[in-house]
């Protein structure tokens, strides 16, 4: 059964500079009380900041496309060890429910709020398609996602970075040397996570077959872009000018170092248009960027 949806607001309905607004308090750059200070111009005709807020944090609900008891899958929280990171790194591992042989695997990495349900959902959203999911939680270390995405940022703020960086290293390669994963892996991932997905293709290089970072923080060292072997596919947002305002030096490195890459801006979008459980999602962009993204694993994974 698809989500009841009816009550989504869209990007459309705020003004932009209210958006623009939310993204800085999503990312750290203020608090909640700078979101509430920013947004009490936009509060008239009966709306109040705090009304605003709500309207533009996650439901969750919106985001199961895929069922958390799916007959097709086979789903469990599995511990991973990362004696280079925090020790651990516990993660959502989906895989089909009938698979025969050995599957590809993709690292699905989430924004910066930890293991949240839409992410979740992803990676469920792979296993429908006959791919093994690994989803991990980067907060791991100070106790994992606990539930509420306010609460997962002041967590994701607390976690040693560089250490954080090695466990999701450590979940790619425990993913790749499954026996029953064909050894090829890819990573897609989201805001925090896109940036992770580029790490990875840096710090794996050949070992990692295909990523997909959706509005990732670029690599910025000439010596490091050197090392990606992977294709790449990399989705941005014209609204997000931080951002994709990084993506043509990106490509140009790329290009010069003999890359394989295809990268696509998705005008009048978002930040987090394909983060189905607030209003910054575009059903448009999410549902090209998705088709994109899954004919890219496939030609990349399963060959």
């Amino acid at each position: 059964m698809q989500p009841d949806t009816s009550q989504r607001r869209k990007a459309s309905d705020f003004p932009q500079e209210l958006l623009d607004l939310f993204h800085l308090y999503v990312h750290g750059e203020i608090d909640r009380r700078g979101f509430f200070n920013g947004a009490a111009k936009f509060a008239v005709g009966g709306v109040t900041v705090a009304s605003l807020f709500e309207a533009l944090r996650p439901n969750y609900a919106w985001a199961e496309q895929v069922p958390k008891d799916d007959s097709r899958l086979k789903t469990e929280r599995v511990t991973v060890d990362s004696p280079q990171g925090n020790g651990t790194i516990k993660g959502y591992f989906v895989r089909p429910a009938n698979a025969t042989g050995k599957l590809p695997g993709v690292i699905v990495v989430h924004e910066n709020r930890g293991l949240n349900p839409y992410i979740e959902d992803v990676a469920r959203r792979l296993g429908v398609l006959n791919f093994m999911a690994f989803a991990p939680d980067g907060l791991t270390s100070v106790g994992g996602y606990p539930g509420d995405d306010e609460k997962g940022g002041t967590l994701f703020n607390q976690v040693d970075k560089p250490k954080m960086t090695e466990d999701f290293i450590a979940a790619a390669r425990w993913l790749k040397a499954r026996p029953d994963c064909t050894g090829k892996i890819g990573a897609v991932g989201f805001c925090f996570g896109g940036g992770i997905v580029n790490t990875l293709a840096v710090r794996l290089g050949a070992d990692l077959a295909a990523g997909v970072p959706f509005y990732g923080q670029q690599p910025t060292k000439p010596e490091d872009i050197a090392k990606i072997k992977a294709p790449l596919l990399l989705h941005y947002a014209s609204l997000d000018t931080r951002l994709t305002g990084g993506w043509p030096a990106f490509e140009a490195a790329l290009k010069a170092n003999g890359a394989t890459y295809t990268g696509y801006v998705y005008e009048g979008a978002n930040h987090g248009f394909h983060n189905d459980t607030t209003p910054r999602y575009d059903e448009a962009a999410a549902k090209l960027a998705w088709q994109r993204t899954v004919d890219f694993f496939n030609k990349y994974l399963r060959g």
